[in-house]
């Protein structure tokens, strides 16, 4: 297979995305994660910045990768000033690693107005700084920063900043759509043009069109043999290129390698490991690695799915580390439910009594108020209660809730106790939380993590609640039942519970105690499928 390198830039421009803040721990975990995936080059900060990433790169000098290169980020020299001389340069070169990746300006309007510099003199700064980095034995990338915006300027003088940097010894000429504007047709001719020089050709597309992913791989069909992003997608406005779909379109569309061997099963549990150190939410419709990427719904699509996948999948699930996913809900059919009790009993077919006894049940919670389309991991326990093989991991005593208004200068406005018992042993919780059910779920995994430490990875991603109606239920207003939807996470994957009850905090524990119930089932299965395969 011909290959393409992948360069990540989560560390560099995803962490110019708003509301992104890595500490150095979080930066070495992500790095950790990205050499795992295997991508080729992990572009980590710009060590003449900030005082984080000098401390990064000093940490990292004790770290040993398995599969990526990491890389500083820099500038070329300013004007003016000799290269041994610059104080970004020298930065560079403390940071310490053996690649090193350096933009400069291609667009006549940026060395004009903002580097006030004459043309001549930027690319003796492109081409002078590229040099010294490889007198010092370095690897160069070189990013054209604005290169499309600049060609559309003066294409000469944009073709001419790529000549500087190859005259230099940079070993891949990096193509930016900094501003995010450019079209498929225009990134495809560029790229063509630009291979006349001679030299391996990279790809940075940003998102501001919606179109970084579809100019990433236009760009290498077009000749571009490394492709530069962020795993999410997330960066500075609109994002980066995201990566997840990159890499699983070059390997499974295109018939590139661009990962480790063997890695891109990692890519879904991977990408969510980044996003959950990153702190931001999953967007659960990400191709490839999202819930609902292949998720089906419909009853004829189901039953087809489930006769011959390739009808409604365009890729096997499993080649990217995801799963498929059956949805229950009023539109599906029996299908839905034996696709997911085989999962539980895998030698159930339509006639087992199991799918009879579960079809039913379904039926009696959806008449309740109950609604388990988006609710999968509680429809997950019902099934394992309907076939026996439900053990609860404990017995709830009782729980009280506290609410307190005005608060006055108290930090909390809630507090929450909880006694339940494990295995015949008690244990007694307290805690205060920004209202009863946060307080109730403190409460509540505080008691639990002394019986099972591994709760202490969970956190609760969402909180919804939907008043509903129900056929004679002759209720109303604040007396209404209410459909309580909570999803969780750990570093591994998401999974969304639900509860219901005329007492939204009683409808907020059943789908809180399914959720961590979940959570302990999953990883218990997963600890023992070794011994079981």
């Amino acid at each position: 297979m011909a290959r393409v390198t992948v360069l990540d830039s989560t560390l560099r421009d995803g962490a110019q995305s708003e509301g992104i803040s890595f500490s150095v721990r979080d930066k070495m975990r992500i790095v950790s994660a990205l050499d795992e995936l295997g991508v080729d080059f992990i572009e980590a900060g710009n060590p003449g910045s900030n005082p984080k990433d000098i401390e990064f790169f000093r940490e990292m000098r004790s770290q040993k990768l398995a599969n990526a290169a990491l890389a500083a980020f820099g500038s070329t020299r300013r004007k003016g000033v000799k290269v041994e001389d610059d104080e970004g340069i020298r930065s560079l070169l403390e940071a310490d690693t053996e690649t090193v990746v350096i933009f400069g300006k291609s667009w006549t309007l940026h060395v004009e107005k903002i580097l006030r510099a004459t043309l001549e003199e930027n690319l003796d700064m492109i081409r002078e700084t590229v040099a010294y980095f490889k007198s010092k034995g370095r690897r160069v990338i070189y990013d054209a920063e604005h290169f499309f915006d600049g060609h559309a300027a003066n294409p000469d003088y944009a073709m001419a900043s790529l000549r500087a940097a190859a005259e230099g010894g940079a070993e891949c000429l990096v193509l930016c759509d900094t501003n995010g504007g450019s079209l498929p047709a225009r990134i495809a001719e560029l790229t063509k043009a630009a291979g006349a020089i001679g030299a391996p050709l990279g790809i940075h597309a940003h998102n501001d069109s919606g179109l970084a992913v579809a100019n990433s791989l236009t760009a290498v069909e077009a000749g571009a043999v490394q492709v530069q992003g962020t795993l999410v997608g997330f960066g500075e406005r609109c994002g980066n290129a995201n990566l997840s779909t990159i890499v699983a379109d070059l390997e499974l569309k295109m018939k590139l390698s661009c990962l480790r061997e063997g890695s891109l099963p990692k890519l879904a549990a991977v990408t969510r490991r980044v996003a959950e150190i990153a702190n931001v939410g999953f967007d659960e419709g990400m191709p490839f690695v999202g819930l609902r990427a292949f998720a089906h719904k419909g009853g004829m699509h189901v039953d087809a799915v489930i006769k011959t996948p390739a009808s409604f999948e365009h890729v096997d699930p499993e080649s990217v580390g995801n799963e498929r996913r059956i949805l229950a809900s009023e539109v599906g059919g029996r299908a839905v439910v034996i696709e997911r009790v085989k999962r539980i009993d895998p030698a159930a077919t339509r006639e087992s009594p199991l799918v009879a006894q579960v079809v039913k049940r379904l039926k009696e919670m959806e008449a309740l108020g109950y609604q388990f389309e988006g609710a999968e991991a509680s429809l997950d326990i019902l099934m394992r209660k309907a076939a026996g093989k439900y053990k609860p991991f404990f017995q709830l005593g009782h729980y009280r809730t506290i609410g307190e208004q005005p608060s006055g200068d108290r930090e909390h406005c809630a507090q929450a106790m909880v006694k339940i018992a494990v295995d015949g042993v008690d244990e007694i919780s307290a805690a205060e939380g920004d209202g009863p059910v946060h307080a109730l779920d403190l409460a509540l995994r505080r008691a639990l993590e002394r019986f099972y430490p591994n709760l202490s990875e969970m956190r609760l991603a969402d909180y919804k609640v939907r008043v509903i109606d129900l056929p004679g239920a002759g209720t109303g207003a604040t007396a209404s039942t209410v459909r309580v939807l909570i999803e969780s996470a750990d570093s591994d994957d998401a999974w969304t519970t639900v509860g219901v009850s005329t007492d939204i905090i009683e409808a907020s524990w059943i789908a809180l105690v399914d959720s961590i119930e979940f959570k302990l089932i999953k990883d218990l299965e997963r600890r023992f499928k070794p011994y079981l395969s």
